[in-house]
């Protein structure tokens, strides 16, 4: 089993909290590789970049070749931040050959050491998806030193999605328009994503695997890159793959009737509009199944 695990750092000053997290992040991921216990998986660590961020890649990364465009190329409206495609950034994955399965984490999501075990673990059930929600930690860790105490902190869970563990093969499947990365809608396309193309996915929704350092939920403002995603997401992907959806596969899936609303009214990546059109599909399904069935019984009196 080969994975290839794909981030995208970059180059922030030095008051921004992505200046402490990302260098928590690359060795957590050192060693959740090196945790790895069965000799025939291999996870490959790599990233793609702005040429400006190359710098601060650490050499046990492997550097594909760098992005060459951004959000700002593709709407005229933008232009303050320099923000990349998730399209693009989950393309440059095919640079690594022969791989099965693809993992993106945003850049300041830390793995625990035994992360990649579990994948694995989750990958020979049979999950072609695996969604991964992180757990968050107060923000007084700075330091790579400190890594044993945030092994160590269990944290807050968290509602949004940005961990994504794939098949290689639904890459090509799936529709990411321009969605950029950095701000809201980005995970919420790769899980609607993974919930209309994978055939068996799995969400994994209050477990110790990943983790954030800060404990805000909701933080980004809704500028005009929030707004920029969430038309793209509403008017130009969604459109193309809800008929795809299937109850079964959403996050809460398992949970009462009662739980499973609930959280998914409550969920800001989750879209309750969906939910109950999904809720009036399948109970219009189990209707017809139900009337065809007299039917039957009927006709063979």
């Amino acid at each position: 089993m080969k994975i290839v695990h794909i981030i995208n750092p970059i180059k922030i000053a030095k008051n921004h909290e992505l200046y402490t997290a990302q260098p928590i992040t690359f060795a957590s991921l050192l060693n959740a590789r090196e945790y790895v216990k069965n000799s025939t998986h291999e996870v490959i660590l790599v990233s793609t970049q702005y040429p400006e961020d190359k710098e601060l890649i650490p050499n046990y990364i492997l550097q594909l070749s760098d992005l060459n465009r951004s959000v700002n190329d593709c709407n005229s409206n933008l232009t303050e931040r320099k923000l990349p495609l998730i399209h693009d950034i989950l393309q440059k994955s095919k640079e690594v050959s022969d791989t099965d399965y693809i993992i993106y984490t945003n850049v300041d999501i830390g793995l625990m050491p035994f992360f990649y075990d579990f994948v694995f673990n989750e990958i020979s059930k049979g999950h072609d998806a695996i969604i991964i929600n992180k757990r968050r930690l107060f923000s007084n860790f700075k330091s790579v030193a400190q890594l044993p105490e945030i092994y160590a902190q269990i944290g807050r869970s968290h509602p949004g999605f940005d961990c994504f563990v794939f098949k290689t093969t639904l890459l090509d499947k799936f529709i990411l328009d321009d969605i950029c990365v950095g701000v809201p809608f980005s995970g919420v396309s790769l899980l609607h994503n993974l919930v209309a193309f994978a055939t068996n996915p799995k969400v994994i929704v209050n477990s110790h695997l990943t983790f954030h350092i800060g404990m805000n939920v909701l933080g980004s403002p809704k500028n005009d890159y929030y707004n920029h995603n969430r038309r793209v997401f509403f008017k130009k992907i969604q459109p193309k793959i809800k008929d795809k959806y299937d109850l079964k596969k959403f996050p809460y899936a398992q949970e009462s009737f009662l739980k499973k609303s609930a959280k998914w009214v409550l969920n800001p990546s989750i879209f309750t509009a969906n939910y109950l059109n999904l809720m009036g599909k399948s109970s219009l399904q189990k209707i017809k199944l139900r009337m065809d069935e007299l039917r039957w019984e009927i006709l063979q009196r």
